[in-house]
């Protein structure tokens, strides 16, 4: 909103010049999702606490010790990021930009399934909320409008190409498989955060660090310098939404003060599903969806340990991993909350040290 209304009297007014530096904007869209976090986290957590009463329920094939460290904690959180995300990409971000709204239409449309989700968990005090079907056909029609609109807003030949990393003049034209694809990424990405949510503070550091990466990526490939200087391909406009990526980290690392060990507040599958999504939704932007399985690695490895322990117990009977996904098996092996975390955390930066890698090794 201020690029719009203050930009084009950048020539009356000197100052007004830095609104047209997607820097400073994205710097300002930073801060202002963290003051948003900051200020109204207090109130968000009372209101979830006064609503909820009990608190999340914890599932009871869990860690036996989440039931007792746990219980009480209020959960939707993740609303608490939706709301600094929406008013800092609103005020920061230019609103004539079409890859800006259907970012956000991902983000809050799976925010809203994950929301509904939540409130069905918290009313009915159990760990299940939306069946599992109804919560995927939600997800797949939001991914499925969001993938046509931004093939439609996207020059040829990317608006149906996928780039493959180290290769630099590479586009492979999926053409009308590229909407089943981009369908894939969104969801795929969106479910695979969810799984990782299980820690305190689990979740939001590689989302932080996930989103940091991305918001690097959006500015080079929107930057016609950069893009030919790197030899990645151009997609004219897409800069913009290193200022979305902004605003989620500011978001991100806000809620991370309240999600610390002892969280205070869950994100919940609110919080979760709308990250993941937004992160999926940006990588088809971009055209960088398989580094978003490098950068995003974790959530992969915490989806994989999940589908080789279901596959394996159906199969054969026994579970490779006391317990899936993949954090709960080093909680039963002893490791601290705390260790757990830290570590997935260590794992996060250096996958996206290695993703970020694939832009100059070409």
């Amino acid at each position: 909103m201020l690029f719009n209304l203050l930009a084009p009297l950048a020539d009356e007014f000197v100052a007004f010049n830095l609104f047209r530096y997607l820097t400073f904007r994205t710097g300002g869209a930073i801060l202002t999702g963290l003051l948003v976090s900051f200020a109204m986290g207090p109130s968000v957590i009372r209101w979830l606490r006064a609503r909820q009463g009990h608190g999340q329920p914890i599932r009871s094939d869990g860690p036996a010790d989440h039931l007792l460290r746990k219980k009480g904690t209020p959960t939707m959180g993740g609303f608490l990021i939706l709301l600094a995300v929406v008013a800092a990409t609103l005020l920061w971000a230019d609103l004539g930009s079409a890859y800006v709204w259907a970012v956000l239409l991902v983000t809050i449309g799976f925010g809203a399934v994950g929301f509904a989700d939540d409130y069905l968990k918290v009313i009915r005090r159990q760990s299940r909320g939306l069946r599992g079907k109804v919560k995927l056909v939600l997800e797949v029609a939001i991914a499925v409008v969001a993938a046509v609109w931004i093939a439609s807003i996207t020059k040829a030949p990317l608006a149906h190409g996928l780039t493959v990393p180290f290769f630099k003049d590479v586009l492979v034209d999926l053409g009308w498989f590229f909407v089943p694809f981009a369908v894939v990424v969104m969801v795929g990405a969106s479910n695979a955060v969810n799984l990782t949510d299980g820690l305190d503070g689990l979740a939001i550091g590689p989302i932080v660090i996930a989103t940091g990466c991305f918001g690097f990526i959006a500015y080079l490939v929107g930057n016609a310098v950069y893009a030919e200087y790197l030899q990645i391909l151009l997609v004219p406009g897409a800069g913009e939404l290193a200022v979305f990526c902004g605003a989620m980290l500011g978001a991100g690392l806000g809620f991370l003060w309240f999600n610390a060990p002892p969280a205070m507040v869950f994100m919940g599958d609110t919080g979760s599903l709308a990250a993941g999504g937004a992160l999926g939704a940006i990588s088809v932007v971009t055209k960088h969806e398989l580094v978003l399985a490098i950068i995003g690695g974790l959530f992969v490895l915490e989806t994989v340990s999940v589908i080789v322990q279901v596959v394996s117990f159906q199969t054969t009977g026994k579970r490779i991993f006391r317990m899936a996904p993949l954090h709960h098996h080093f909680e039963q092996k002893g490791w601290a909350e705390p260790t757990v975390v830290i570590r997935f955390w260590i794992i996060a930066i250096v996958l996206a040290l290695a993703g970020l890698a694939t832009l100059k090794l070409r």
